[in-house]
C-alpha cells in the first residue's frame, strides 16, 4: 500500500516558478537516482495511484500524437507524445522536450542529464555441491585466507552421499578439515561453491582449446574469440552477458585474450507462452515434448516451434499449430512420392522452356534467395518456412505437361528438401534418398541461386492518376515509353479516373511507375 506524509514544505519548479508540495512516501525507491523524484501523476501509474489516494492535483502535460482523447481522471497516460500545458515547450515531442528542458536547467545551473547505473555486488556463493569450490580457508588466528596458487584448483570430491537438503560437503570432514596456509594451524575449508554463472561466463573461450591442460588457453583462443554469433534465452540477457563481459575483460587485462568484448552479435530468444503465460514448471502449464514427439514426430515439433514466431519474439503454444505443421509435412511426403511414382527426369533444356516454365523456375530461385537471406542473415526462420510452403503450394497447383515440367518439379523438390533439411532433418533424410540421390542430405551443400533464372521477360508497373495508385499493368521488359502509355490508358480502372479536363502530361519512371496528370 502506498503511504504518504505531507511535509507542508514546498519546492519551487525552476522552469515556471510554481510551488510543488513535498511528500515523504514509501513507494519511491531509495536506491533509484537520488531517492527524491518529481512526481508526474498524469503520466506514471504509481504516481497516479498515490495522487488519487491523497487528492493531489493531476495535471496532464503529454497528449497522444494522433489526437486521441485520454481521461487522466481514470488512468495515467504513460505513452510518449506531444507536450501540452507546458508553456514554451508546447508542441514538442517527448524526446525533444526532454533535451530542451535539460538544456534550460543546465543554463540555470539547476540540473543536468545523468545516467544512473544500478550495479550491485554479486553474491557468488551457493550452498550446494555442484559448482566450483570457493578457494578460501578459514583460520581462527588468520581469518579468511586464500588457497595458495600452487594448490589450485580445489577439486570436488566424487565419493559423496546426499543426505537432507544441505550440501554433502558440509558433512565431509575429509574435505573441509585442512591447515592454514599462513600459520599451519588447523583450519576449515569453505564448503560453499560458486554460482554456476561463475563457470558459464567464460566457457566459450575454453572451447577454443579444450585439449590444453597446462593453461586456461593457448594462442588458438584469439582465432575464435570474440564469438561471431551468440544465441541465448531472454532470462540471461542481462546477468549472463554482464558477467561474461566482466570475465572477458579480466581475461584481457591478464593477457589471456586480445579482444575487449566476448560476443560480436547477440540473438536473444523469446519465451514460450501458454494461454498468454510463460510456460513454466512452477506454474504447471508446460507441454511435454515427449508426448508430442511420440504422436507427431520430432520434425513436426521442430517445424511448429520455428514457424510459429521469429526466434527473438515470444511463442504462443498452439495444439492446432502443431497439427498444421504435421499436415504440411504429410503434404510434402505425398508430393515427393507421387512425383517419384511418375518417374524422375533430370535434365532441363533451357532453350525450349515455355513462359510458364520460366516463371516456375523464377519462383523457385526467388524463394531460394529469400530463404537463404532469412536463415543465414536475418534468422527469421518463420518467414523462410512460409516462403517454402508457398513454393510447394505453387508447385502443387501447376499442371505437369511434359518432361521439362517434370524436370523443373524435380529441381524444385530437391531444393525444398535442401532448404528444409536444417529444420526437419529426419523426413528430409528419407525424401532425399527417395528422389534418387546416393549421398545423405546432411552431406549436401546449400543450393546455389541461379541469377539468370531471376531475370524476367515482363515487368509490373504501377499506374497512378494524379499521384494516386489506380492499378498495376504487366508489360514486356523491352516495351517502349509509348507502348507503356497505350497499355496504361486502355486500362478500364484508369479510364474511370480520367477527368473531362483531359490529360495534361504523362510521367513514366522506367520499370517502376507511370503517373497520368489530368486537369483543365
Amino acid at each position: 500500500e502506498k503511504i504518504g506524509i505531507d511535509t507542508t514544505l514546498k519546492a519551487i519548479n525552476p522552469l515556471n516558478g510554481e510551488p510543488i508540495p513535498i511528500w515523504i512516501t514509501n513507494y519511491v525507491l531509495a536506491e533509484y537516482g537520488s531517492g527524491a523524484l518529481m512526481a508526474v501523476p498524469a503520466h506514471d501509474e504509481r504516481d497516479f495511484e498515490f495522487a488519487v489516494k491523497y487528492n493531489i492535483t493531476i495535471k496532464q502535460v503529454i497528449a497522444p500524437t494522433d489526437d486521441t482523447k485520454v481521461d487522466i481522471t481514470k488512468a495515467a497516460f504513460t505513452a510518449k507524445g506531444i507536450l501540452i500545458n507546458s508553456a514554451k515547450y508546447n508542441g514538442l515531442t517527448s524526446e525533444a522536450a526532454l533535451e530542451a528542458i535539460v538544456e534550460e536547467l543546465k543554463s540555470q545551473n539547476a540540473g543536468e542529464k545523468q545516467t544512473n547505473y544500478r550495479l550491485r555486488d554479486w553474491g557468488v556463493s551457493r550452498q550446494r555441491y555442484w559448482g566450483a569450490p570457493i578457494p578460501i580457508i578459514y583460520c581462527e588466528d588468520c581469518g579468511a585466507v586464500p588457497v595458495p596458487e600452487k594448490d589450485l584448483p580445489v577439486v570436488l570430491p566424487e565419493e559423496i552421499e546426499f543426505v537432507g537438503q544441505n550440501s554433502p560437503l558440509k558433512n565431509m570432514p575429509e574435505f573441509y578439515e585442512t591447515t592454514c596456509p599462513n600459520c599451519g594451524k588447523a583450519a576449515k575449508r569453505e564448503t560453499d561453491t560458486f554460482d554456476t554463472f561463475f563457470e558459464s561466463s567464460w566457457y566459450y573461450a575454453r572451447f577454443a582449446c579444450p585439449d590444453q591442460h597446462a593453461h586456461m588457453f593457448d594462442a588458438r583462443v584469439n582465432h575464435w574469440v570474440p564469438v561471431d554469433q551468440y544465441i541465448g534465452g531472454i532470462e540471461h540477457a542481462v546477468l549472463h552477458l554482464l558477467y561474461a563481459r566482466f570475465f572477458h575483460r579480466a581475461m584481457r587485462d591478464l593477457g589471456l585474450v586480445n579482444s575487449a568484448e566476448p560476443f560480436t552479435n547477440l540473438l536473444t530468444q523469446g519465451m514460450v507462452l501458454k494461454d498468454g503465460t510463460k510456460m513454466s514448471k512452477s506454474v504447471g502449464n508446460t507441454v511435454s515434448p515427449t508426448k508430442l514427439v511420440a504422436q507427431y514426430g520430432a520434425d513436426t515439433v521442430r517445424l511448429f516451434v520455428m514457424f510459429s514466431s521469429p526466434p527473438d519474439q515470444s511463442l504462443e503454444w498452439s495444439d492446432s499449430g502443431v497439427e498444421g505443421a504435421h499436415r504440411f509435412l504429410k503434404r510434402l511426403w505425398n508430393t515427393v512420392f507421387q512425383h517419384v511414382a511418375e518417374g524422375i527426369v533430370s535434365n532441363i533444356t533451357t532453350g525450349q522452356l515455355t513462359a510458364a516454365q520460366k516463371d516456375l523456375l523464377r519462383k523457385l530461385h526467388l524463394t531460394l534467395q529469400k530463404v537463404s537471406d532469412d536463415m543465414q542473415r536475418r534468422y527469421t526462420f518463420n518467414t523462410a518456412i512460409a516462403a517454402i510452403m508457398e513454393l510447394l503450394n505453387h508447385l502443387n497447383g501447376y499442371t505437369i505437361q511434359d518432361n521439362n515440367d517434370r524436370s523443373i518439379k524435380q529441381n524444385i523438390l530437391n531444393t525444398v528438401i535442401l532448404m528444409l533439411a536444417p529444420i526437419v532433418p529426419h523426413i528430409t533424410h528419407t525424401l532425399w534418398y527417395a528422389l534418387g540421390h546416393k549421398n545423405a542430405v546432411i552431406n549436401e551443400l546449400w543450393p546455389l541461386i541461379d541469377l539468370t533464372a531471376l531475370e524476367c521477360d515482363s515487368i509490373s508497373i504501377t499506374v497512378q492518376v494524379n499521384g494516386k495508385m489506380r492499378t498495376n499493368i504487366t508489360v514486356a521488359k523491352s516495351a517502349t515509353k509509348e507502348i507503356i502509355e497505350q497499355i496504361a490508358l486502355s486500362d478500364v480502372n484508369v479510364k474511370r479516373h480520367l477527368t473531362k479536363g483531359g490529360i495534361k502530361k504523362i510521367i513514366v519512371v522506367p520499370n517502376k511507375l507511370i503517373n497520368i496528370v489530368t486537369g483543365p
